[in-house]
């Protein structure tokens, strides 16, 4: 891969997960919550998980899909009820006696699996292996893997700070009960494409 084409793919892959979507919006939940490091097994989930994805979808698993349209199907229906079962944890989660909350964060598992069911990582994957590996081969593909698990760090480690610096402005009960409120609705937000014809 030539140097404009891996600048190319390093600009698409840090636009792509720096934006906001259910990964960041969730993060930055976490990070509120909870706090940067008791995030982190869920910030590692969603890098090596994403990263593991584009490697399949590279080498074939997309044309799994494309002969069984079911699947697809099926996979989106999973993804719509599984984020709105977030957004409902995150909508319900409340500030205990003591200074915890009823949150819980992510395991590394559970984000490297959700991978699989978030509309807007199959939209990244699948636009980053048609158009930064036309010639399709496996060199490219690891190519990609990397490059996108070299930017989601960064990406991801901002997002969790963003939620864990504002943690000082909701120590106040009801604001912390707003913001997850509003997580949650933007989370439910982010599956609209996924529903909207």
């Amino acid at each position: 891969m030539e140097y404009q084409q891996l600048a190319a793919l390093a600009s698409f892959a840090f636009a792509s997960t720096a934006s906001p979507g259910p990964n960041n919006i969730m993060l930055m939940t976490s990070g509120a919550n909870v706090g940067f490091l008791r995030t982190i097994p869920h910030m590692l989930g969603i890098v090596l998980g994403f990263s593991l994805m584009v490697t399949l979808i590279g080498l074939g698993i997309a044309e799994l899909f494309a002969s069984y349209p079911l699947l697809l199907q099926g996979l989106q229906v999973g993804c719509v009820i599984y984020l709105i079962y977030l957004a409902i944890n995150i909508a319900l989660s409340r500030p205990s006696d003591g200074p915890a909350l009823s949150f819980k964060p992510m395991s590394f598992w559970a984000a490297a699996s959700f991978q699989w069911i978030n509309p807007k990582a199959w939209s990244m994957a699948l636009a980053a292996v048609n158009i930064h590996n036309s010639a399709a081969s496996w060199q490219g593909v690891v190519m990609i893997a990397l490059v996108f698990a070299a930017v989601n760090v960064p990406s991801v480690t901002l997002w969790t700070l963003a939620g864990q610096q504002s943690k000082a402005l909701l120590s106040d009960h009801s604001r912390k009960v707003g913001f997850n409120l509003i997580m949650a609705a933007l989370l439910l937000a982010s599956i609209l494409p996924t529903i909207l014809p």
